[in-house]
């Protein structure tokens, strides 16, 4: 459950020269910005809001992590186009003495989320894993680079781990299935733009909008979902691309105390 982080571009070796050196085959596995020499479990298991599979999206290539690299003599190429993508293999996770530091496209890594690591994958992706000895599987969001061992293609968020039933091994057969990706980004677009929105209610208080989408969907029988612009989060039901079927879920949404809906684009919807 080793993790490096060091890449070709001279402005990412500045904000890494006290953990990475020149030569990366030369580093040792517990030097550099750790406070654990040896990773560990967490002092709980994962909620079950935590193991919660992460709405797939495609995302724009993060500005770290997506160029080619060099760790212990090994040089990988991400695939930043990659668009369809299947790999079998072992998985493993990585847990608390991660927690907290930088991954490799800058975020920070938390354990509890359901995220992965992969050698060279774009960064975000998503996936979805499945343990080919019990069935069980996931759906995580790729963003950083690992594991940097030849017999495993995956290390897995402690979450993500427990959710597929691999924590008391350590390691699992999984399959790999490439979800979503940057180069996917642009078709998403175009079906985005045919496909008809209603917003309910808009507000910077994504919490609200959380607790208020669940009533919705409970409530009246329809999908919802929650798309966020320069701070403010917008609660939408949708989308459809039956204008029929879009005119009724507004009369709906109107006639139950929402007398606010209207369609987010009428040039689609009406």
């Amino acid at each position: 459950m080793f993790r490096l982080y060091c890449f070709t571009t001279l402005a990412t070796m500045l904000l890494l020269l006290t953990a990475c050196s020149s030569a990366p085959t030369q580093v040792s596995p517990n030097a550099g910005r750790y406070q654990q020499q040896q990773d560990s479990k967490p002092a709980r298991l994962p909620t079950l809001l935590e193991m919660t599979d992460p709405a797939p999206k495609a995302e724009p290539l993060s500005r770290g992590g997506n160029r080619p690299y060099q760790v212990f003599g090994q040089h990988y190429t991400p695939i930043a186009d990659a668009t369809v993508f299947t790999e079998t293999g072992i998985a493993s996770w990585y847990g608390s003495k991660f927690h907290g530091h930088l991954t490799s496209n800058g975020e920070t890594y938390n354990m509890f989320a359901m995220t992965a690591a992969h050698k060279t994958l774009p960064l975000p992706s998503y996936v979805k894993v499945t343990n080919l000895d019990n069935g069980q599987s996931a759906i995580v969001r790729v963003n950083d680079r690992g594991p940097f061992h030849r017999d495993r293609i995956i290390d897995l968020s402690y979450s993500a781990a427990s959710k597929i039933g691999m924590l008391q091994r350590g390691t699992a057969r999984v399959q790999l299935e490439l979800i979503k990706s940057p180069a996917m980004l642009a078709q998403d677009l175009v079906n985005t733009k045919q496909q008809c929105y209603i917003q309910i209610f808009a507000s910077t208080d994504n919490d609200k909008l959380n607790q208020l989408s669940t009533e919705v969907t409970k409530k009246l029988a329809v999908p919802t979902q929650i798309q966020a612009a320069d701070g403010i989060f917008r609660l939408l039901v949708g989308p459809s691309k039956d204008k029929r079927q879009a005119r009724d879920w507004l009369a709906k949404l109107k006639a139950n105390q929402y007398p606010g809906a209207y369609f987010f684009d009428s040039t689609v919807c009406s």
